[in-house]
């Protein structure tokens, strides 16, 4: 790389550079940022400044899959922009659990929001934009179905089931059950990834894009060369930005416990602010592809994330919970339980067509506002 393209490398990445500052000056000073909460005002100051700094580097990891995801195609492309954000999501919830006194509710509070402001946030706010410059869209329906079909065993697995087991106290499993539990998430998860990258892709992209990513015969050397270089920056890019949001997310739970214990805010606010985190960048990749009319991209990143989301992050943080001896509660309850189960049988109506229009994306962004109202009035 010669020196022009190192500076307009640098240009480019300069939100590194401000992530990395911010990172080392709550590792040496956070004692002393952190002690100014009495002030609403600096704690306002310090929660923004985390929350603009995870989600400016958030955005460049999204912007960094991409890139990788023109270079190689769909399904792999959304595939490492799903697993990617998973990452952020399990280290954010294991960093954040980690701290302070232990919150067992809050890994399910965080996959309860993130699933909310998924499948009703982001679901609604796509077809919504995208019915309204383009009247209806398609999507490959199989795919959907897909999707669907492992989302909901798992999401009534891991979040509804431990309200009904005996063998434990409250809404939690035993170890074996959650062993089980686990087992079988990854087992699915490794399923569909089989069905989605090899045996069905075409289930996963649109019918032009079959043709736009077949294999080429003709210069295939000088056509990998370039683009290999291209590939491996990329990456280290993407990683580069994912180390310090993953320091920060611990930091930034600092000042939302501080408003938890001392306004009395929801205990689920935690969860939903990093759910916010996790899921925002995604969005707006989301929302961009059903405004350009690609809704195949668009139900690859909202329904992919959802199931990374069920189908890893639980087994992740099931595995963390038992290491470090932080008990979690999985099972949801009441409103919670009730606005879940809506939501999936409204993503069975909604994908159940192959054709999408705003009055569904009107209907899953009431649901969202449903959610964000019993939160904070349930």
């Amino acid at each position: 790389m010669g020196n022009r393209q190192l500076r307009t490398l640098l240009r480019k990445e300069w939100f590194l550079a401000f992530s990395a500052l911010t990172s080392g000056l709550f590792l040496w000073f956070g004692h002393r940022l952190m002690d100014g909460f009495v002030s609403p005002l600096w704690l306002v100051t310090v929660f923004f400044w985390l929350f603009l700094t995870i989600l400016g580097s958030a955005v460049a990891v999204v912007q960094h899959a991409d890139c990788l995801a023109e270079r190689l195609g769909e399904p792999y492309g959304t595939l490492i922009l799903t697993l990617s954000i998973t990452s952020i999501e399990v280290m954010s919830i294991t960093a954040v659990m980690l701290h302070g006194d232990n919150n067992p509710t809050l890994a399910r509070d965080t996959l309860f929001a993130v699933s909310m402001v998924i499948l009703n946030g982001m679901v609604g706010l796509s077809l919504l934009m995208g019915g309204w410059r383009h009247r209806e869209q398609q999507y490959n329906l199989q795919g959907a179905n897909a999707y669907l079909g492992v989302i909901i065993p798992l999401g009534v697995l891991c979040l509804v089931m431990p309200d009904f087991t005996v063998s434990t106290s409250g809404p939690t499993m035993s170890f074996p059950q959650e062993m089980f539990l686990a087992t079988v998430s990854v087992v699915l998860y490794a399923a569909f990834l089989l069905l989605q990258t090899h045996r069905h892709r075409g289930y996963f992209v649109e019918g032009e894009q079959l043709v736009a990513h077949a294999p080429k015969k003709t210069n295939a050397h000088a056509a990998h060369a370039p683009q290999g270089k291209s590939v491996l920056r990329h990456t280290v890019l993407l990683i580069a930005y994912m180390v310090p949001i993953i320091y920060l997310a611990e930091q930034i739970g600092v000042p939302v416990d501080y408003v938890v214990e001392t306004v009395h805010a929801p205990a689920a606010l935690a969860g939903l602010t990093l759910a916010i985190l996790v899921a925002a960048p995604e969005a707006i990749g989301a929302v961009r592809a059903a405004a350009s009319n690609h809704l195949q991209r668009s139900v690859n990143i909202f329904l992919g994330s959802v199931l990374a989301t069920i189908g890893l992050t639980i087994p992740a943080i099931l595995i963390v919970s038992h290491l470090t001896h932080h008990p979690i509660i999985l099972g949801l309850q009441h409103t919670d339980l009730m606005l879940f189960v809506l939501t999936l049988a409204l993503c069975l109506v909604t994908f159940s067509s192959g054709r999408t229009n705003v009055l569904q994306g009107g209907v899953h962004l009431v649901l969202f506002v449903a959610y964000l109202f019993f939160t904070f009035e349930g």
